[in-house]
């Protein structure tokens, strides 16, 4: 049995201790929103914060999370009041979306830990994000307008 803090509340979930963390979010937590990308951490789909920072959910173990605080999707952009969601939204950043979830995880570290990033902190701090749809000029621009946002709400 393992115990964690998914979005604010306690879950305890019996499965082995390798099965990786995606799975637990997705098919005991019912958590859709963390997707499956390539499985070895090198696309960034899967991507949730685990106490802060971004990590690929598909290759960390659920012994790792024991006790740990983990974020997704379903907390960051639950409703466009939050400015990472509501950025990708009026920049209308997601084309067919499958990688927005971590594209926006991402987003929300890096601006957690830097409130006034230059395009080419944002563009790095994404760069282990694929989008086959070549949407990152929007992405990005999206980003920028999230911390310009925070910024000016005096929030971070």
């Amino acid at each position: 049995m393992h115990a964690m803090r998914v979005n604010g509340t306690e879950h305890v979930v019996e499965v082995a201790d390798d099965t990786p963390l995606i799975y637990v979010l997705r098919n005991y937590l019912n958590l859709k929103g963390t997707r499956f990308g390539c499985g070895q951490g090198l696309c960034g789909a899967c991507l949730v914060l685990i106490d802060g920072h971004a990590d690929y959910s598909c290759n960390v173990p659920t012994w790792a999370v024991a006790g740990r605080s983990i974020t997704t999707v379903e907390e960051i952009g639950s409703d466009a009041s939050n400015p990472v969601a509501g950025a990708f939204v009026r920049a209308q950043a997601a084309q067919c979306g499958y990688c927005i979830s971590g594209m926006m995880v991402a987003a929300t570290a890096l601006l957690r830990h830097n409130a006034n990033p230059s395009e080419d902190e944002v563009r790095s701090a994404l760069d282990r994000n694929l989008c086959r749809c070549g949407a990152h000029n929007r992405i990005v621009r999206a980003v920028l307008s999230a911390a310009a946002d925070l910024r000016s709400s005096g929030a971070q």
